[in-house]
């Protein structure tokens, strides 16, 4: 059974437990703008691009005879998924794209220059399992440095900035009416996407990170109304929900990607249960005609 000394004092779980509360702090701050502009699939197509950077970090890695092989993987996701973060918005803008094309192309673009480059680099698809579902096993200091550098950024932004980006999330023809900077808030919000697939991919996986950037923000709306609430209450969810599937798969050999995501989807459920049975609040009755010439 794992304490909770256990979690302060052993590197094994320590890093994982502090990464694992900035992506709770982080994902949902994100993904509140990503549901607001009805773009929630957007974590995954980023995910994807993110493993062909792990693939590249790879064998850049393997040519400079890195010590480990993957040394470079998580700063070529990070060069990977902001570059696929810019090109969205490029193609959709520039190149007249829907965004859901733009979306496919990043999906399957990005998983086969994954398994592509991985193979060049030495290694085989079983390479990229870790990347793919997240590993507690795989986290190192570094790490954590670059978690905590990337949580910092986004958090920075996406709390600094929450009025713009509510604004132009919110009603983007207005704002455009408004002269606020559309497309580059577009970019920016792509690129805080990118930046939090980067920082999740070790514990929760590129597949899965899109839902803890979703379901968490879905659950909240659930239980409150307004747009700070829904943020605030779904960062409140998300960390519960990661370190709860850290401690679980401490315990127990699961993807802890797979555990968190499933809790959060469990509040979400739960979420739905208790606005079906909390009751409406109901109009008060009209005023009889004696009371109401009185």
């Amino acid at each position: 059974m794992i304490s909770p000394l256990d979690l302060l004092t052993s590197d094994v779980l320590r890093y994982p437990l502090i990464i694992a509360v900035l992506i709770g702090l982080t994902a949902p701050v994100v993904g509140t703008f990503l549901v607001q502009k009805k773009l929630s699939l957007l974590g995954d197509g980023l995910g994807h691009v993110a493993l062909t950077g792990v693939a590249v970090g790879w064998l850049v890695g393997a040519w400079l005879a890195a010590s480990p092989a993957d040394l470079l993987a998580i700063p070529g996701a990070l060069v990977a998924s902001m570059i696929g973060a810019i090109a969205i918005e490029y193609v959709r803008e520039i190149g007249h794209t829907s965004r859901d094309v733009a979306l496919a192309i990043l999906f399957y673009g990005g998983i086969a220059g994954g398994v592509v480059i991985i193979k060049l680099a030495g290694g085989t698809s079983q390479s990229l399992m870790g990347y793919l579902f997240g590993s507690l096993s795989t986290v190192t200091g570094p790490d954590v440095v670059i978690a905590v550098v990337l949580a910092v950024v986004v958090l920075g932004i996406g709390l600094g900035l929450n009025g713009l980006l509510a604004a132009v999330t919110s009603d983007e023809e207005f704002a455009r009416a408004s002269g606020l900077p559309v497309r580059a808030v577009n970019v920016l919000i792509a690129m805080m996407a990118a930046l939090t697939v980067t920082l999740s991919m070790r514990i929760v996986g590129a597949l899965m990170v899109s839902a803890l950037m979703i379901v968490p923000v879905a659950a909240a709306q659930t239980l409150v109304v307004g747009f700070a609430r829904t943020m605030r209450t779904a960062m409140v969810i998300a960390v519960v929900c990661a370190v709860a599937g850290l401690v679980i798969t401490a315990s127990v050999d699961l993807p802890p990607g797979g555990v968190i995501v499933l809790l959060t989807i469990g509040v979400y459920v739960l979420g739905l249960v208790v606005k079906a049975v909390r009751p409406t609040p109901s109009r008060r009755p009209a005023a009889e005609p004696s009371r109401a010439r009185a």
